[in-house]
């Protein structure tokens, strides 16, 4: 693909639009953007798909399973809960592999269809669109308005607006950073923070205060250039993208040359005729051809002919004033384009109206637009797919074989082996286990094939505390006769009574010969 960009019969052919941004002006400093209001089906869809994600975002804090959050990620104190279930940091490696899983699927999904996962799903811009800007043309008006109000002196009616728009952006900023907490540290923590004196969750205040901050200066101040120069995701489209993918774009085969459209102003031939002038007796003798209409009829071809020359695009730029990233999509596929589609629906406004066809600009690949043939499979959508679907394997994998106690057993730093005078040698060991489930259950040890082999805890039996990691020490005592090594490899399993729910694995030190 040429450097994103795909539109060579357009003006801008040599790609200068790339040297700048839309939003930063020939001495450095940056343009507002003030885009006009989209409307459209593709924005009413957009609104539909946000009411269901921030639903289900302010909510899933206060949802549980079986007591637990749904969903908890508590970096500070590594307890990780998805979907209800606990994971430990003993689970990290799926972590890791989940990782991966997301990077390969962004990876395909945007080989496939662009970036359109920021138009439609990412946080940031539905926040921005469907939260910020909607109340910004609810109290400061559409486009025009608000760029009136930004250059005006500050009146009493623009403190009013501001001051109102201000305490909103920042109640939704407190609201956004108490939600984003209660995923962090748990909704019933959050509660006690808000309700309880700050003095006694000084920490967390302090989080509530930084947070709220942080999201206020995002949506106020930031806004659009978080997702041109911070988000990493738009700088991986530049090698993602080839002209398969599926993207926001503008049909140049079909809209270039691009043209104002033009009403006639000339009159009717009737018309014409009443005022003609040229003192030639042709009417008045009945002649077939009339200079005047021989000229009107020429003009009339030129005129026609001059229009057919023309691309469906007039030029109108209602798809620039509606981008909230300020770009102009006729230049092509560019980095700053989240494929919100809001381009798409003020071009097909136009186009009903000029009575054209819809879908000037749409999401369609380059291949497609140029060649009228669209195919999004190749190799590396089948490469990426096939990792993917080989981690998925691995990560359902390793999930299903995930023991519920995780048992960590070394023998005792600075300890040999004890000859006992009973027949049997003995090693003390020192045991973890790991519960990754809300019940104490008391364990006991036994080894694979050898139930003569004797476990004798040191104080209090093996048990486990749910959600946490206990701690003991056991002799294990094997009778002189299996011990013929100086090493001896033991298979030790777990019980929960008859159950197996766990098997780990440890060295047994002995004498060279015992016989």
């Amino acid at each position: 693909m040429q450097d994103q960009g795909q539109v060579p019969p357009i003006d801008d052919a040599a790609g200068t639009y790339r040297d700048t941004l839309a939003t930063v002006d020939a001495d450095g400093k940056r343009i507002w953007l003030f885009p006009k209001k989209p409307n459209g089906k593709f924005y009413d869809w957009r609104k539909l798909l946000s009411y269901v994600l921030l639903t289900f975002l302010f909510v899933g804090p206060f949802l549980k399973y079986n007591g637990r959050p749904l969903f908890l990620f508590n970096v500070l104190e590594t307890e990780f809960i998805i979907f209800g279930v606990y994971f430990a940091p003993q689970d990290f490696h799926l972590f890791v592999m989940a990782m991966l899983i997301g990077l390969i699927f962004i990876v395909l999904f945007t080989v496939i269809f662009g970036r359109l996962f920021c138009g439609w799903i990412c946080p940031q811009t539905i926040f921005m669109e469907m939260f910020f800007r909607r109340i910004e043309y609810w109290i400061e008006g559409d486009s025009g308005a608000q760029k009136r109000l930004h250059k005006s002196a500050w009146t009493p009616e623009k403190i009013r607006k501001r001051t109102l728009k201000y305490a909103i952006f920042i109640l939704i900023s407190i609201a956004i950073a108490h939600t984003f907490l209660s995923y962090v540290i748990g909704v019933d923590q959050v509660r006690q923070i808000i309700t309880e004196p700050i003095s006694q969750h000084l920490g967390g205040f302090i989080a509530m205060v930084v947070f709220t901050i942080v999201f206020f200066g995002v949506f106020t101040v930031m806004r659009e250039q978080v997702c041109i120069t911070i988000c990493p995701y738009g700088r991986l489209q530049g090698v993602l993208l080839d002209d398969k993918s599926l993207a926001v774009a503008y049909d140049f085969v079909r809209g270039e040359p691009r043209g104002r459209l033009k009403k006639s102003n000339r009159k009717k031939p009737a018309q014409e005729k009443k005022s003609c002038d040229n003192g030639c007796s042709t009417c008045a003798s009945g002649g077939p051809v009339c200079p005047t209409d021989a000229m009107l009829a020429k003009i009339e071809a030129e005129v026609k002919a001059a229009e057919a020359a023309k691309g469906d695009c007039i030029d109108c730029g209602l798809c620039v004033k509606v981008c909230p990233t300020g770009i102009d999509i006729r230049d092509g596929i560019q980095l700053e384009c989240i494929n919100c589609t809001a381009c798409m629906d003020a071009c097909d406004e136009v186009m009903v109206k000029i009575e054209k066809p819809t879908g000037l600009i749409r999401i369609d690949s380059e291949e497609a637009i140029v060649k009228g043939t669209r195919s999004i499979w190749n190799t590396r959508v089948a490469a990426y797919s096939v990792v993917l679907v080989i981690l998925i394997g691995l990560e359902g994998f390793l999930f299903l074989n995930r023991s519920s106690i995780e048992t960590l057993m070394l023998r005792t730093p600075g300890t040999l082996y004890y000859d006992q005078n009973d027949g049997y040698i003995s090693n003390l060991y020192n045991y973890q286990l790991i519960n990754k489930t809300d019940l104490e259950t008391v364990i006991t040890f036994e080894v694979v094939d050898h139930p003569e082999i004797i476990f004798d805890p040191v104080g209090q039996a093996p048990h486990s505390i749910a959600r946490q990691v206990s701690e003991g020490a056991v002799f294990i005592k094997i009778p002189k006769d299996l011990v013929n090594s100086r090493k001896t490899k033991l298979k030790i399993r777990v019980m929960d009574g008859d159950e197996v729910i766990d098997q780990t694995t440890t060295t047994f030190m002995g004498p060279t010969n015992t016989k």
